[in-house]
């Protein structure tokens, strides 16, 4: 059957990356869009577009109704879910069949029996594929504290509480006591119930120091099913994977025939058709074990094209209507070495906290060996309704080495402003010496402080002079802008008098600048160091070419509101300009609990008049998928508090604790 005009159910980087391989076959294309996503690069890329109303995702992407409805009155006769939403929605895909529209994925009665965590691994197990034993908590009368602690020891601690419908993170815990065990169940059900409408988890043994290593399978109509090698996932913040590669360092040609047999066996046993994953936890001895089939496009999937030379998605196309695996898929020829990162948009120094906000700069340069399958661009906003992640940033080398220095050196040449990333994270695990010999098991961010790998190969030079840099391009700037005499010289003064002062915080350290700017120079003080004489030999408010110290440098700056951040060789500082007078209006009551970052209420822990301890769960909130837990920093009293269901921002008051000690 011909497919001549694809519905792409999903929206950021990976509707562009549908979009662009259906257009190079000359294939029609139509994209969603919720109103928070209205003015992203992939709605324009399309050929035609539908609002889907409203920002939330149970609002809009998840409405499989709504969704049919714009297929059937657009004439699309196909629909491609990407990964997330609806992609492993068997309702969904059924629906598009009982429409005469193609889903573009495996058969509904696949994705049924993967949906199911619980079901899958008992398939697995009679299909011969290694699996781990374990325990189904389907319902509170299955949370009996003697219950699940016999489990936990039958089974063995620690063990992994798991939601058994969903992924991503959401609903896992780990659990290294018996005495952890009840409150993590009640934790990882109200999130899965949440996330995945349905709080069934379930328990299994914790393999300590696993890798993860997942396996491509693809398969279709015609009987047959292959692999196409294994990638490596292992380095994962909050069970979410940060950096994907093929292939893995502790793989070799024996144990990839091995993983991929079970792969394909697996493949066999639902008769798939589509691109499918299989996942495996390995063990430090190449023990593997079954975690997960997931019936869908892989986020990580561009590692395994650059190494095969392959494109999954016109694969994906093709078996879809009805034509047989590509040569170049059915007989994969394996050669260099990729490595893909995820550039997410969140504050890693805080705890990996998700941010939203406008991209005033996103740049990432074009590198031989580099590919960039992006979702934003500059001037676009990052909201709160969705996953954080900004872009794919993907290297291809002739080895591991190449492929490492090649996406180090294209991330550290990046000019990104507006939010902050984890952009020097990556930076840093990709230049650290344990990801350089491969050792990169599920533990990797527990043994590497994030702040240590973001600080590494940093010049200890950076703040102070991007701040004296930052000084200038805002005076530049702020002259530029002035509705009176713009042309005049930034600082320009007919009497001279105090140098001109300004103030950037870095973290918790404040850098004072006082400047002076000539025709000829800047004269700079920042704290108690001297800059005598700085020479500017280009500024345009956004870009400075200056000799400091006598070494001449190009200067990036992205401002957006008191935030500037500055790129050049020696690294990148991400600053705030302190304002000088406080408005009163700004200042909260001491106690106060702040959001830290904007997201809806989801759980109110205590009550107001309630008597609370440090360190206890006061507020939950969720934001981006993921709930975030904001506790008591003292013994008090509560004053104040938020109420479930209320949207917040960043630095909202959610409640009010009156210390116990204060006047003490």
């Amino acid at each position: 059957m011909a497919i001549n005009k694809i519905l792409v159910a999903n929206r950021g980087e990976i509707a562009s990356r549908v979009i662009r391989t259906a257009r190079e076959m000359d294939i029609a294309t139509v994209a969603l869009y919720s109103d928070a996503d209205r003015d992203l690069p992939y709605v324009r890329a399309a050929d035609e577009s539908v609002r889907l109303p409203g920002t939330a995702p149970a609002d809009t992407y998840l409405r499989a109704d709504l969704v049919l409805a714009a297929a059937r009155a657009i004439g699309a006769d196909a629909v491609h879910p990407g990964y997330g939403f609806l992609s492993e929605n068997e309702d969904f895909a059924r629906a598009c069949a009982a429409d005469g529209i193609v889903f573009i994925g495996p058969s509904p009665a696949a994705i049924a029996a993967m949906g199911s965590k619980i079901e899958a691994k008992r398939i697995m197990s009679d299909a011969g594929v290694p699996v781990l034993a374990g325990m189904v908590i389907e319902s509170e009368a299955d949370e009996d504290p003697s219950r699940l602690a016999a489990a936990a020891v039958d089974i063995g601690l620690p063990v992994l509480v798991k939601a058994a419908f969903g992924g991503g993170g959401r609903g896992m815990r780990i659990v290294e006591t018996t005495d952890e065990l009840v409150e993590a169940v009640h934790s990882a059900r109200r999130e899965a119930a949440s996330a995945f409408g349905n709080g069934t988890v379930f328990l299994e043994k914790f393999v300590r120091s696993p890798r993860h290593i997942e396996v491509q399978i693809f398969g279709d109509s015609h009987g047959t099913i292959v692999h196409l090698g294994e990638r490596e996932c292992s380095i994962q913040r909050r069970y979410q994977k940060v950096v994907e590669e093929s292939p893995s360092t502790a793989v070799d040609a024996e144990l990839r025939d091995k993983l991929g047999q079970a792969a394909v066996a697996a493949g066999k046993a639902l008769s798939y058709e589509g691109a499918g994953t299989v996942e495996f936890v390995m063990a430090p001895d190449g023990a593997f074990y079954f975690l997960e089939v997931n019936t869908r496009l892989q986020v990580e999937h561009p590692v395994t094209e650059l190494v095969t030379g392959t494109d999954l998605v016109r694969a994906q196309i093709l078996v879809a209507a009805g034509e047989p695996l590509p040569p170049a898929v059915a007989q994969p020829v394996f050669t260099g070495h990729a490595i893909e990162v995820r550039l997410y948009a969140e504050d890693v120094a805080a705890g990996f906290i998700p941010v939203s906000g406008e991209l005033t700069a996103f740049e990432i340069p074009d590198l031989p060996g580099i590919r960039v399958d992006g979702g934003f661009a500059p001037g676009s906003v990052v909201s709160t309704f969705y996953d954080p992640m900004l872009a794919k940033v993907i290297a291809y080398g002739a080895d591991r080495d190449d492929a490492r220095r090649r996406l180090a050196r294209a991330l550290d040449e990046s000019v990104i402003g507006g939010v902050t990333t984890n952009r020097q994270l990556l930076i840093g695990i990709l230049r650290d010496d344990e990801f350089r010999s491969g050792a990169t098991d599920t533990g990797y961010l527990e043994r590497h402080r994030p702040a240590d790998l973001m600080a590494s190969r940093a010049h200890p030079d950076r703040h102070p002079v991007h701040t004296l840099i930052a000084a200038v391009a805002g005076a530049t700037r702020r002259r530029s802008a002035a509705p009176v005499l713009g042309g005049l010289p930034p600082s320009f003064r007919t009497v001279r008098s105090a140098s001109q002062r300004i103030s950037y915080s870095v973290g918790d350290d404040q850098y004072d600048v006082a400047y002076d700017l000539s025709r000829t120079g800047v004269s700079v003080t920042v704290g108690n160091r001297e800059f005598p004489d700085v020479q500017v030999i280009g500024n345009d408010g956004t870009t400075l070419d200056a000799v400091i110290d006598g070494v001449r440098r190009t200067y990036r700056v992205a401002q957006s509101g008191a935030g500037v951040v500055v790129h050049s060789s020696l690294g990148v500082s991400e600053l705030h300009e302190c304002q000088r007078f406080t408005d009163p209006s700004e200042l909260t009551e001491e106690g106060s609990l702040l959001a830290p970052m904007p997201g809806s209420v989801v759980r109110v822990e205590v009550g107001e008049g309630d008597r609370v301890s440090a360190g206890q769960a006061i507020v939950v909130l969720e934001a981006m998928k993921m709930e975030h837990t904001v506790r008591a920093a003292v013994d008090g009293e509560v004053a104040k508090l938020v109420s479930v269901g209320e949207q917040v921002d960043s630095g909202t008051v959610l409640a009010i604790i009156h210390d116990d000690h204060s006047g003490e």
